[in-house]
């Protein structure tokens, strides 16, 4: 793995992106996109995330993010770990998902290229972290990350996509709060 995607600074603050494997689209029902909020508001209450920026697409997710227990690696992982996991009952356990069969077999399919993986594997392995080191770059991050579903052409207005926090600059916190990042907004 690359020196430049690993978390070095373990109080930074963080640019992260994660897709699922051969980027399925999965976050298209509402059910999945509710494990990923879920999933983030556990994240902030119990284990220390501070959220910052984010946007959820069909096949991947965007966050800027720091961890107040030092620890980024560990909470990604575990949140990872924990949204694969909720999603793929939530899929198995769904029966109006009619790409069931299709899913579990892509995932099945994913897993068994990897030693460590013992049936599914839903997301990619890599999170490309990348530390945000002045405001200039923060700014700019979150305007990718805001404008992505803009630039995706599902929306033509960032705070037309609801899972984003182009919303919450927005002072809209309907899909989740996120922390104050101060110079924005």
């Amino acid at each position: 793995m690359s020196r430049k995607y690993k978390f070095h600074n373990k109080s930074g603050l963080y640019f992260v992106s994660f897709a699922t494997v051969y980027w399925i689209d999965v976050f298209t029902r509402q059910v999945y996109l509710d494990v990923l909020v879920d999933s983030i508001n556990y994240c902030r209450a119990e284990k220390g995330m501070e959220l910052y920026a984010y946007c959820f697409m069909p096949s991947h997710v965007h966050f800027i993010f720091r961890s107040s227990k030092d620890q980024p690696m560990e909470l990604l992982r575990d949140f990872k770990k924990h949204t694969s996991k909720k999603v793929i009952e939530s899929i198995e356990n769904n029966p109006l998902e009619s790409r069931k069969e299709w899913l579990l077999w892509m995932f099945k399919r994913a897993g068994k290229k990897q030693g460590n993986i013992s049936k599914y594997q839903f997301w990619q392995h890599h999170n490309k972290p990348v530390e945000l080191w002045s405001e200039k770059v923060i700014k700019q991050k979150v305007n990718y990350i805001n404008n992505n579903p803009l630039e995706s052409g599902f929306v033509t207005n960032a705070v037309d996509w609801k899972y984003s926090s182009a919303r919450n600059f927005q002072d809209d916190q309907t899909v989740l709060e996120i922390d104050d990042i101060g110079f924005i907004g």
